[in-house]
């Protein structure tokens, strides 16, 4: 590969600094930098062979532990991603079920475990229907009457109104609210 006559601005992948490269496939701005971001992918392809070579190992041993009923506490937080003392904090209040053996032999029951991280199913909410307000004559208070009613100061009451997003109809200078959306909210209160 030929050099560039001209000098190419480039940001250094390591250092970040800037330089001119003088070829266009430069990413370093030195031999120091190059050396160091070798170095450094070397070290990320060790550690994910490294891993692999874990996974693979602990392959068999992960799928005898999922077959017995009581596991070791080493086991149990490997398995669900817990401390130790997590573990032993369970045992001691008795939300899971430990068996001492011996020094160092404490077994938890892995069923228990599971029931602690099992999905938690939640009541699916049924569609409200939204029946429509009735404006009737007789089914309707307006805002002063709410305020006399309930000793209550209109604005307070038009406030009431916004926040809990009851509907309302105006006809000329009057507000109308239905009674029995607003029977609920002061009879709550």
């Amino acid at each position: 590969m030929g050099f560039s006559k001209l000098k190419i601005p480039r940001v250094c992948e390591q250092c970040s600094k800037p330089f001119e490269a003088k070829t266009v496939m430069t990413r370093f701005c030195s031999l120091s930098c190059n050396n160091k971001a070798l170095k450094e992918k070397k070290k990320l392809e060790k550690e994910k062979v490294e891993k692999d070579t874990l996974l693979q190992k602990y392959k068999n041993k992960i799928a005898e532990v999922q077959n017995r009923e009581f596991i070791s506490v080493a086991e149990a937080t490997v398995m669900f991603g817990l401390s130790k003392d997590t573990v032993h904090r369970c045992i001691k209040r008795g939300i899971i079920t430990g068996i001492n053996l011996g020094s160092r032999l404490t077994r938890v029951k892995r069923s228990d475990l599971e029931n602690l991280f099992s999905a938690v199913e939640i009541p699916e909410e049924k569609e409200v229907i939204i029946e429509k307000p009735n404006f009737e004559v007789g089914n309707c208070y307006t805002i002063s009457e709410i305020s006399s009613k309930f000793y209550a100061d209109p604005g307070t009451v038009t406030n009431l109104i916004k926040r809990n997003k009851i509907p309302t109809k105006k006809v000329g200078s009057f507000v109308y609210v239905p009674k029995d959306l607003i029977d609920k909210i002061f009879d709550g209160k």
